[in-house]
């Protein structure tokens, strides 16, 4: 076990040395890049405006450019640029923001909390549904009520999450006004009482959440259900019942673990991604602000340090978890050896 895990770290170096480099060759030789924003922006002045034509440096003092390039390291090479960022990172400094003035760290921590509530909340109704709807469907196989089960299931799924909240944003936040339109709490929110405020948290993410969910819980279901029939058909079951033990011994005594072990060894990799990858879309959707808002602006504005930081950050979290999940398999089945 010891060298295994051993041998998937030093993995790990290579393929976060790879995608380090690929993003920072695709996003430092794109063009619109920090200094012509700046540039741009300086053209413009104040209640200015622009023909929309990207013209570089044209019309701005040489000088000033040296000064604008160097403000933000593009006086150095590309390769040296690299390795002063890798050398950063590999101390965990993610950088200072370009645009917002702030390190990449406060605003990293800053947003979190917004993902974070949406993940949670995400991870624990698709699994809190999904499991127990997968058992049922495979409990009644074949029966109306799994026939009309799948067909729910498959219709949400199909839907993509952004399509669905702009579907509810239109007709529930528009014109039935139940919910609000964006944020994560109203304007009052410091006035209200614990009680109002809970109230009020929940009013503003019912709608983001519901989003998020009706899509996500559906392949767990459907793992669910397949997991359990192929348990059923096999022989330990068949004993069991012939031993007298009831229908509900034998389906959360004997089936239950036995069919959960491609279920419990996704829980890392489920829990981390609600957190961090199927958040970007909503949060814009819904004006919230957090990690999926962040990296989506930053990349928008060409933010690198912001950009490249969060990989960074977020790669070493995706590997982490993929790691984990692997070794759930030898916590759910001793049977399992990685030798």
């Amino acid at each position: 076990m010891t060298a295994y895990i051993a041998k998937r770290i030093l993995l790990m170096l290579p393929t976060l040395f790879g995608v380090m480099i690929l993003t920072f060759v695709v996003t430092q030789f794109v063009p619109g890049g920090p200094v012509e924003q700046y540039v741009a922006e300086a053209r413009r002045g104040p209640g200015g405006s622009e023909t929309g034509i990207y013209r570089g440096g044209q019309g701005v003092d040489p000088k000033k450019l040296e000064q604008i390039k160097a403000l933000y390291g593009f006086d150095k090479p590309p390769q040296e640029r690299f390795w002063k960022m890798m050398g950063q990172l590999v101390r965990f400094d993610l950088g200072r923001s370009f645009f917002q003035n702030k390190d990449v760290w406060p605003l990293i921590l800053e947003k979190m909390p917004v993902s974070i509530s949406l993940g949670l909340w995400t991870f624990f109704i698709s699994y809190g549904v999904a499991v127990p709807l997968g058992v049922a469907k495979a409990v009644r196989a074949g029966s109306r009520f799994d026939f009309i089960t799948t067909l729910l299931v498959l219709f949400g799924y199909a839907i993509p999450g952004f399509v669905l909240g702009v579907a509810l944003l239109v007709i529930f936040g528009g014109q039935l006004q139940w919910f609000p339109l964006r944020g994560l709490t109203s304007a009052n929110w410091d006035e209200l009482s614990w009680g109002a405020r809970i109230a009020d948290y929940l009013w503003h993410i019912a709608l983001p959440v519901t989003a998020m969910v009706l899509g996500s819980f559906a392949v767990t279901a459907m793992l669910t259900k397949n997991a359990f029939l192929e348990e059923i058909r096999k022989q330990y079951v068949l004993t069991a019942r012939a031993k007298g033990l009831g229908e509900g011994q034998v389906l959360w005594k004997h089936v239950f673990r036995n069919a959960l072990i491609p279920i419990i060894t996704g829980f890392p990799s489920a829990f981390i991604g609600a957190f961090f990858t199927g958040a970007l879309l909503i949060e814009t959707l819904f004006s919230l602000d957090g990690l999926g808002l962040l990296s989506y602006e930053s990349v928008i504005r060409r933010d690198y340090p912001v950009v490249l930081g969060t990989l960074y950050l977020f790669t070493l979290i995706g590997l982490a978890t993929k790691l984990i999940s692997d070794l759930c398999y030898v916590w759910v089945d001793p049977r399992v050896k990685f030798d």
